[in-house]
């Protein structure tokens, strides 16, 4: 079997039956839904009316032929969720890797969900920033836009992001590395409320208080860094109470920590350039972790964070 039939093959395997992520869904019924996972369809409601499944690829650090082939192995396994931002560097990987994967694989772009950010850097002319992400992904619309991280002009920024969610060029909007401080500023001076919070999250920094604070408020959270991040991902994966939780069900500690993330409400987007990886990362399903060895997960909180933001 040639290589492509083969990969379609397994796609259709393993296919998911997601709500048609590009609905957006407006009623009463919809409002108790918000920020509530679907573990069926693998989705959550945003409050902007858009479903976002509830784990994917992240492309820190992927380069372009890298990223490309990361991106097509989770659309061909199932996956529909993919994150990058102008600071990495590939959004026209990701975007090549979307166009390749709808026309080899027969996949509607409203079955795929796209976050990107812009950069503080970008913040003054926000208008050209949001162009250029458009340009580079050149996939018609943007699923969701964050601010990367907050700084000067931040609102001027979001504002300016607004305005493409009246236009339709980008559908949802959120933030990354917002904490309870910064979202009591910032949430005031903003009309749209955001869809998303994007933080440093995992079992040694677990934002325990962060988290339900955000939820509490229709936001989704999302966690990058969910193994720990580059240079403490050995240790965390080497933790003897994920390890042994992990040979309880026999999976693997990274699906531990990703299913933990999920039974917690937070959105996973772990990040590969390893498509044996990647299709590891979307097996999540096969089992649930009990409330015993989530409290034990719990327990392992250092309040340790690896990187500034």
């Amino acid at each position: 079997m040639k290589t492509g039939a083969l990969l379609l093959a397994m796609m259709m395997a393993v296919m998911i039956c997601f709500p048609v992520l590009g609905e957006r869904k407006q009623s009463k019924e919809a409002e108790s839904e918000t920020g509530r996972f679907d573990f069926d369809t693998r989705t959550v409601l945003l409050n902007s009316g858009y479903r976002m499944p509830i784990l994917g690829l992240g492309t820190y650090a992927l380069e372009y032929d890298t990223c490309v082939a990361s991106v097509k192995a989770l659309l061909a396994n199932g996956g529909r969720l993919i994150d990058t931002a102008y600071m990495y560097g590939n959004e026209e990987a990701v975007g090549e890797g979307v166009r390749q994967a709808m026309k080899e694989y027969g996949i509607p772009r409203e079955d795929i969900f796209i976050i990107t950010k812009i950069y503080p850097s970008q913040f003054s002319d926000p208008e050209a920033a949001i162009e250029l992400a458009l340009e580079k992904l050149n996939i018609g619309y943007i699923d969701m836009m964050l601010l990367h991280h907050p700084g000067t002009n931040d609102v001027k920024a979001y504002q300016a992001m607004e305005k493409y969610v009246e236009s339709g060029e980008i559908r949802s909007l959120g933030l990354s590395n917002w904490y309870v401080e910064e979202l009591e500023s910032f949430l005031p001076q903003v009309s749209i409320t955001p869809a998303l919070v994007q933080n440093e999250i995992h079992p040694y920094y677990q934002e325990q208080e962060v988290v339900p604070f955000i939820q509490k408020r229709g936001i989704v959270v999302q966690c990058w860094y969910p193994l720990g991040g580059r240079g403490f991902t050995a240790e965390l994966l080497a933790d003897k109470t994920i390890t042994a939780i992990a040979g309880t069900h026999g999976v693997s500690p990274v699906q531990v920590i990703l299913r933990w993330d999920l039974q917690r409400g937070i959105v996973v987007i772990p990040g590969s350039g390893n498509p044996d990886h990647i299709r590891e990362n979307l097996d999540l399903f096969s089992f649930t972790l009990t409330d015993e060895e989530m409290a034990e997960i719990n327990a392992l909180d250092r309040g340790e964070k690896h990187d500034w933001y």
